[in-house]
């Protein structure tokens, strides 16, 4: 039996002699949450600023894969808010994951009072391994699984079927206008000027003069039956719906430390039942995704890994060791 299941190494509040009055604590309360909200405004300000540059940085892996897949690389906004609607949903989205240290902290100093010294170090070792396990988490979706998933999905479109094309035997007389195949745009292109931007995959012409180019262009497409042009706000919803399943799923080891240390698991039965675990993560990875095989196994994989990786803490850093501070004696708790 885990030492956590003891009396001593988990004490209860209702053993302090000195307790806060109610009254106190909604005072305490409601000053730690005007602190935490004050304390978002200014991180608010700062994700507008750069919200924009976040949501071209977010739109990169989807026109990188279109690129890949010789597809225009243009996303389309069919409402004249959709655009602005997801800039916005990114910045809030910025502003609570930039934020979210100062709102734990102002939690902590509002629960502080109250613990052991022994029942603060399980905090010290859960909080710092949760923010990084969600650091991971969003490096992990942005530059693994999300190219694999946009790459096998948009060829999956592109090779789908063609249109039948009709091909005839020209005059001879026939004389085809040809334009330059360039990888970008030319520096100073003449006015009028025409070429083909094989990495835009755009016809592309300069509207204005050599002194002051305006260059304007038109998508171009093969004769796939299937035109893949993503809106912004789908897209946009899809990244941050998958990036918060992988942000939970993520936090499995925490989840497996806690079910230790509390006593409801066993380091044991957790290496007995790893056939069952596997078909959890299975599950989870079905529902914390969209409807995709892709997506699914790429979850359902690193579920597992990091289940192991809760049960070696738990090997590691048991209940008993941590609440003895690697050695070091209780100590009691600070009066509220």
């Amino acid at each position: 039996t885990l030492v956590a299941l003891k009396p001593h190494a988990f004490p209860t509040l209702g053993d302090a002699a000195d307790t806060m009055p109610l009254g106190d604590h909604l005072d305490d309360l409601r000053r730690r949450l005007w602190l935490a909200l004050l304390g978002l405004v200014p991180i608010l300000i700062a994700a507008l600023v750069i919200g924009r540059p976040t949501l071209a940085f977010l739109l990169e892996p989807v026109q990188s894969a279109l690129r890949e897949a010789d597809l225009p690389a243009a996303l389309q906004a069919t409402h004249p808010l959709e655009t602005f609607g997801s800039y916005l949903k990114v910045s809030v989205v910025l502003t609570i994951l930039v934020g979210s240290p100062w709102l734990i902290y102002q939690l902590w100093l509002f629960v502080t009072p109250g613990l052991y010294p022994s029942e603060r170090r399980f905090v010290y070792i859960l909080a710092p391994l949760s923010a990084v396990l969600s650091a991971s988490s969003a490096l992990f979706l942005y530059y693994v699984l999300l190219p694999i998933i946009l790459a096998f999905f948009i060829a999956f479109g592109a090779t789908l079927g063609t249109q039948p094309t009709r091909t005839v035997t020209p005059d001879p007389a026939v004389v085809f206008p040809t334009a330059p195949v360039l990888a970008g745009d030319p520096e100073a292109p003449e006015a009028g000027a025409v070429w083909v931007n094989s990495r835009l995959k755009e016809w592309r012409v300069n509207a204005g003069t050599s002194a002051d180019p305006e260059v304007l262009g038109t998508p171009l497409r093969g004769s796939a039956i299937i035109a893949q042009q993503y809106k912004v706000r789908d897209y946009v919803g899809f990244l941050l719906s998958l990036a918060l399943a992988f942000a939970v799923a993520f936090q499995t080891p925490v989840v497996v430390l806690l079910l230790g240390w509390v006593g409801l698991v066993e380091r044991a039965t957790l290496t007995r039942y790893r056939r069952q675990a596997v078909f959890v993560c299975g599950i989870l990875g079905a529902l914390l995704t969209p409807a995709d095989p892709i997506s699914m196994v790429m979850l359902a994989i690193p579920l597992y890994v990091l289940y192991e990786l809760g049960v070696f803490l738990l090997l590691v850093l048991p209940a008993s060791r941590v609440a003895r501070g690697f050695g070091k004696g209780d100590e009691p708790r600070r009066d509220a």
